[in-house]
């Protein structure tokens, strides 16, 4: 791929709308916040490519996509003339050759080193070496993983949070390489998908999750040393920190599992035992206990276990 055919951003202030109607954006993984990220870009006029190595995955994206966008029609986001062009610009596969035409690449595959570090070796291989690759990891290294590319320069990490149709925040995360301009046009479309980029540097956890989740730890040992039950220790923080959603009801939402992972990346990060995960939490994900997608947490849910 030529200078020409890299994707061309708006020079306007408040990071609006990429000058070419319809770039190609890659989405690789097909999970929560991919299928998330996968949506918020059809309904802002993208394409999207969205690759998967478990089909089921792609099934499921498309059924949560189509329902996604038909609420944004219902809500006056979208006419219905522009849902059914949405839909019909997405493309799938189990194969992630598919991203060899993508003009910027985001992976938003499992938050586990050693898988994001199998996808991105394997983006080298098909894309040209002038694409940008954005990270949503939620917590490691974007230093670390950009090291695995050949292109450190052209790497950023665009964290976006769950659910991503409807939060604003993107946090844009600087790697020890990241060139300025990578960051402004990782920043540029964040703005234009309808987000505020917060540029934040690369420490463990970033901003974000080095608040949250040590709280979200330590209402957990709350629970574990029967200071207090989960409903009453999210009601204190309810109703006496107007909190919108209290911390246990939260981590259910985001997966105890990838709030477990979050806390062994501050502990191994910053070899500080404040940031030792509870045991609590290492137990109910040891018992598939995960939270909303397994039916079962911190609370139960319909179709749940029991």
């Amino acid at each position: 791929m030529g200078e020409g055919s890299r994707p061309k951003f708006s020079e306007q202030s408040g990071g609006k709308r990429m000058n070419e109607a319809l770039q190609k954006i890659g989405v690789v993984g097909a999970g929560t916040m991919g299928r998330g990220i996968a949506h918020t870009l059809l309904r802002h006029g993208y394409s999207v490519l969205l690759a998967d190595a478990a089909p089921q995955f792609l099934t499921q994206a498309i059924r949560s996509i189509s329902a996604g966008l038909a609420r944004d029609v219902e809500k006056g986001r979208l006419t219905e003339e522009a849902r059914q062009q949405a839909q019909g610009r997405i493309e799938t596969s189990p194969e992630i050759s598919l991203m060899a035409s993508a003009s910027f690449v985001i992976e938003a595959v499992t938050e586990r080193f050693d898988i994001k570090a199998d996808v991105l070796q394997k983006l080298e291989t098909y894309c040209p070496s002038d694409v940008i690759f954005a990270t949503n990891t939620s917590s490691i290294s974007v230093t670390r993983l950009a090291a695995i590319t050949r292109r450190p320069e052209l790497f950023v990490g665009l964290h976006f949070f769950n659910p991503v149709p409807v939060m604003k925040l993107v946090e844009v995360v600087l790697g020890a390489e990241t060139s300025p301009e990578t960051v402004e046009k990782a920043s540029q479309l964040a703005s234009a998908l309808g987000k505020t980029p917060i540029r934040v540097n690369d420490y463990p956890g970033f901003v974000s999750n080095r608040l949250l989740i040590p709280m979200i730890n330590e209402a957990a040992y709350a629970v574990m040393e029967s200071v207090a039950e989960p409903r009453a220790v999210d009601d204190v923080m309810k109703l006496g920190m107007n909190h919108p959603m209290g911390p246990l009801e939260l981590a259910d939402l985001i997966g105890l599992d990838v709030c477990l992972d979050i806390m062994k990346v501050l502990y191994d990060g910053f070899h500080d035992s404040k940031y030792r995960p509870c045991p609590l939490l290492e137990k109910m994900v040891y018992a598939g206990r995960l939270g909303r997608k397994s039916g079962r947490g911190f609370y139960g849910y319909p179709g749940g276990k029991t």
